[in-house]
């Protein structure tokens, strides 16, 4: 085919859309177009061109393009009166003819952002509000497009009422489907929902662990929270608590006498609350520890309260119980959860700190094994010096690597 032949491709009667080799031009410039607010500056490309995309670009522009050529380039204001030429109609009357009106999607964008600042504004509200976990869930949600993509789907308003269920948090011990329905007039607004995931990252931020994949976390992270989501299931583990106040004291008691462990439920300490009635009680995190000291004292150990990790709300339930008549002594593993958890119960039970002082760190570092340090540093306001050494060292230890000194602590014989 002559070069004459090519230039003239195009001039025909027809909209071009309808011809060959227009498709992925037109679809080019469409996106040019809708992305730069309409106006016709700038160019499109086309890589590997098919001979008939490179007659139609002959044709538009007047230059000759060899068979073969790998890039062609055509401005927008070329393509515009090339159409006009040879089909009297322009490129956007083109476009809107083809695929229907141009989108401006640069007002999408700045529609959509604002919208997204809007959103957060709504959940950066209450008594929370410019706490650093909570600073740091809102920069989260907006760093990892989960408010954007809240607001593209019509749902921003989840952002308010994930602020509005913060706001009501801690609580002492309100039902899940009744804080639900409080705040959204659904019950079930928090079961396995978006909005339920929102808060649950927050409470997670708060006590320093991940955001939780499995059921028992998110139940766990709703109890820290003083939330109810099944009171059989938030539980804690005791060894020689003896109680009064009617029969969960007494199976309590029976337990003491024997030196068995025993499970306490949420829905045993509401329906029967027991009244503790010793003089101090030891907490530790980690169950192992709780066996040792059933194995090796028996009923010959003090009091033991294994919080399993994060407190439970039937932990908190029976610590707040005891501790109307006796000094609480509690210790976590040596890394951040830990420090942030020690703190909590110093501040919300006056509890002393158990063998969590910066000595105490050091000997479980040369006693085994460690890992690394883990997450958002914590501080460690009952002596400062823990944090400083845990940072320098670099090393998590877990509790059990001073089961020796703290079965000494427990033992009565």
């Amino acid at each position: 085919m002559s070069e004459r032949s090519e230039r003239t491709i195009g001039h025909s009667s027809s909209l071009p859309a309808d011809g060959a080799g227009w498709e992925r031009v037109l679809a080019a410039a469409r996106r040019r177009l809708e992305g730069n607010g309409g106006r016709l500056d700038g160019s499109v490309g086309l890589t590997d061109p098919a001979d008939a995309e490179r007659r139609v670009v002959i044709g538009l522009t007047g230059k000759h393009r060899p068979p073969g050529t790998r890039r062609l380039s055509v401005s927008l204001s070329e393509l515009d009166a090339g159409l006009r030429r040879s089909h009297g109609a322009g490129l956007v009357e083109v476009l809107t003819e083809r695929y229907g009106p141009l989108r401006d999607r640069q007002a999408e964008h700045a529609e959509v952002a604002d919208a997204r600042t809007a959103a957060l504004d709504a959940a950066a509200v209450g008594g929370h509000a410019g706490q650093p976990w909570h600073r740091e869930w809102l920069a989260e949600l907006a760093a990892d497009g989960t408010a954007t993509r809240l607001v593209r789907r019509g749902e921003s308003q989840l952002l308010a009422q994930a602020g509005a269920v913060l706001e009501r948090l801690p609580s002492a011990g309100v039902p899940l489907p009744v804080l639900a329905e409080q705040v959204t007039g659904d019950p079930k607004a928090l079961s396995g929902t978006t909005l339920a995931s929102l808060v649950l990252r927050a409470l997670a931020l708060r006590e320093g662990v991940p955001a939780p994949t499995a059921g028992e976390q998110r139940r766990a992270l709703w109890d820290t929270a003083g939330v109810v989501v099944d009171d059989l299931a938030s539980q804690v583990l005791v060894l020689n608590l003896p109680a009064g106040g009617g029969p969960l004291g007494n199976w309590m008691s029976e337990a003491a006498g024997l030196g068995v462990p025993l499970r306490v439920t949420l829905q045993q300490l509401t329906v029967m609350p027991p009244q503790p009635r010793i003089g101090e009680v030891f907490v530790c995190e980690n169950p192992a520890v709780l066996r040792q000291a059933a194995a090796e004292l028996g009923p010959h150990s003090r009091p033991l309260v294994c919080t399993e990790g994060v407190p439970s709300l039937a932990c908190w339930r029976l610590l707040d119980a005891a501790r109307e008549r006796a000094a609480l002594h509690w210790r976590n593993d040596f890394d951040w959860p830990g420090l942030r958890m020690t703190a909590n119960a110093v501040t919300r039970l006056a509890a002393t700190p158990w063998r969590m002082g910066a000595d105490d760190y050091s000997t479980a570092l040369e006693r085994g094994d460690a890992g690394h340090l883990r997450g958002p540093t914590a501080d460690s306001p009952w002596d400062p010096e823990l944090a400083t050494r845990m940072a320098a060292a670099g090393r998590a230890v877990m509790e059990e690597r001073l089961v020796g000194l703290l079965l000494g602590d427990l033992s009565t014989a």
